[in-house]
């Protein structure tokens, strides 16, 4: 790896770093804060994916640093798709159709959209400058998880407001005589 390459990788993770960081934390103060307890679940979900996510990009900025070259992620595909998954099935409310959302769960849960989307954005454009196969991977399945999160915030929000249109949809619940 030349020194260019390497300059530009070590920034790139140096930058990840700080997003997971500021996602980590946010999504730790929203778990306190939160009212409602569905969001409560899911913030703490996701503050625990941040710090997933710093531990994966010390350990590659450190063996890029050390070896000089990308090194394989260690962690399983199948590891992932099974805390996504999880997260997904975290929590199912027992027939609450009938809420009413606290104004600072929904700006909670709309931040932690925005902070998803920024995270997306960030991932896709150093995909986008990835010279390195090793890299491109890493790269490709921290948006595969960003989206995750983004969906599972989604997913909440949709909850929040429109319980019974959540349920609906995630109950399949028919309609008598369609």
């Amino acid at each position: 790896m030349n020194e260019e390459s390497l300059r530009c990788s070590t920034e790139m993770l140096q930058a990840a770093l700080e997003l997971e960081e500021r996602g980590r934390a946010f999504y730790d103060r929203a778990r306190q804060s939160c009212r409602n307890p569905e969001c409560r679940e899911i913030f703490t979900a996701l503050m625990k994916e941040e710090i997933l996510h710093q531990s994966r990009i010390r350990k590659i900025y450190d063996d890029l640093t050390r070896d000089r070259c990308w090194s394989r992620d260690r962690e399983e595909p199948g590891e992932v798709r099974e805390r996504l998954e999880t997260l997904f099935r975290l929590w199912r409310p027992q027939g609450k159709k009938d809420i009413n959302p606290e104004a600072t769960d929904l700006e909670a849960v709309d931040t932690g959209l925005a902070l998803e989307e920024a995270s997306i954005s960030f991932y896709e454009a150093s995909r986008q400058r990835a010279e390195d196969p090793l890299e491109a991977a890493f790269l490709d399945r921290m948006i595969q998880e960003e989206r995750g999160h983004l969906k599972a915030l989604k997913d909440i929000r949709y909850y929040l407001t429109d319980p019974q249109g959540w349920f609906m949809e995630k109950e399949k619940a028919g309609l008598d005589g369609a």
